[in-house]
């Protein structure tokens, strides 16, 4: 039987796999696919109005919201979302 950690591998390496064969897939294009299937942490920084609301670090993946982001802070370890522009630049995971 396999475990979820494992079915998360195997589809990302099929999806690379994939990318790879057919050499349709930029660096962007990998990246993107890379993050939506693993939990990687991201640099934050959200704006309302051009002032600056937040800036921080994810735990983990960050989902997109109608207008904002929804992440646990790596501050406080709580589910946060804000509302406002948001850009989300990812980090390598720690091995």
């Amino acid at each position: 039987m396999w475990q979820n950690a494992d079915m998360k591998t195997l589809k990302i390496l099929a999806v690379l796999g994939t990318c790879v064969l057919v050499s349709a897939c930029t660096d962007s294009k990998r990246a993107s696919m890379e993050t939506k299937f693993k939990d990687q942490p991201a640099e934050i920084t959200c704006w309302s109005f051009g002032t600056e609301i937040f800036n921080g670090k994810s735990t983990g993946r960050v989902s997109r919201d109608d207008g904002g982001a929804v992440f646990v802070d790596a501050a406080n370890g709580r589910l946060t979302a804000i509302n406002g522009e948001c850009r989300i630049v990812y980090m390598p995971k720690a091995d």
